[in-house]
């Protein structure tokens, strides 16, 4: 079955260095249907790099799992599927291949959005995964590559003919990184374009974004990315608005009472060194609140779960 031909599904998109156990469970818990693991190298997991394989642990909280595989070279890439297949077996809902990351390391070795200049390979990559792989192969991609250029809907055309079961697109070029305004439209001319389920990504920041977001596109499902950092209620706040139910934003108590929860998740499973890694998630807990320019600043200084707490919530 195709994860991503659930109702409106709402996920949460690959982040590097932010969509790791801890937070994947945190957004599991608000509502999100599916959450993708940070981006994997598929050299890297071949190779057997510790740090790689690692990106394929799950919690215990976590039923299934997208995996996101980066690469340029179709039999490494396949490869790389049944190896993650082997490890996640049932628990594996899809393999997501990134064509769309921007990163100059990445795009550098022909890898993530380097792919949209070359779309027979792309369409190859697919091809090869979909015949290595028992689950779904979905596609991630960018609007384009250089500023202006807009190659999504031939682009679709080809992994959807090569095999995709879904596509979700960032309708920016890879030039935009992550600027400006997300080109809705873009969206919606794949959606007409093919007849896979279409998900939209982009500048999702609320649940009145995301309803508008379907309406305007006609779009299968919202993948949700940075609107998620420091608030994985988002995931209820879009189901709420799909529904068409009140939500009732935390408070700014329960902000930094799920701040410390996320610390104590990721302690659980990096030990005190997560602390480190959680204070780039911490101040997005605290945006908008009134003193929270003094609380980043107290940050750095932050060694154990306890002293974080002492620290929000004055215990």
């Amino acid at each position: 079955m195709n994860p991503y031909s659930a109702t409106h599904p709402v996920l949460l998109a690959p982040m590097a260095g932010y969509t790791d156990i801890a937070f994947r469970t945190l957004c599991t818990q608000f509502g999100c249907d599916l959450a993708c693991t940070e981006m994997v190298s598929a050299k890297g997991l071949l190779y057997g790099s510790v740090r790689t394989a690692d990106y394929l642990r799950l919690g215990k909280e976590e039923p299934h799992i997208a995996v996101q595989l980066f690469g340029h070279e179709p039999d490494v890439l396949a490869a790389a599927a049944q190896r993650v297949h082997s490890v996640l077996r049932d628990r594996l809902a899809c393999i997501d291949l990134n064509m769309g990351c921007p990163a100059p390391k990445i795009v550098s070795n022909g890898d993530g959005s380097a792919l949209l200049k070359n779309p027979s390979l792309a369409g190859r990559i697919v091809s090869a995964v979909c015949a290595a792989s028992s689950v779904p192969v979905t596609v991630k991609f960018r609007k384009g590559f250089d500023a202006g250029e807009n190659v999504a809907v031939p682009f679709a055309l080809i992994l959807e003919e090569s095999g995709a079961s879904a596509l979700t697109i960032h309708p920016r070029t890879r030039a935009q990184q992550y600027g400006g305004k997300a080109d809705w439209s873009v969206i919606r001319s794949v959606k007409k374009a093919v007849s896979i389920p279409v998900i939209g990504n982009g500048d999702v920041m609320n649940g009145l974004d995301a309803l508008r977001m379907r309406e305007e596109t006609g779009c299968d499902g919202v993948m949700v990315a940075r609107g998620a950092l420091g608030n994985p209620w988002l995931f209820a706040e879009i189901k709420a608005a799909f529904a068409g139910t009140p939500y009732v934003a935390p408070s700014n108590r329960e902000r930094m009472e799920l701040a410390v929860l996320h610390a104590e998740r990721i302690v659980a499973e990096k030990g005190d060194h997560g602390l480190v890694e959680l204070r780039k998630h911490i101040p997005f807990y605290l945006r908008g609140i009134r003193n929270a320019k003094e609380l980043r600043q107290q940050l750095s200084g932050v060694q154990t779960v306890s002293e974080l707490k002492a620290l929000l919530l004055g215990q």
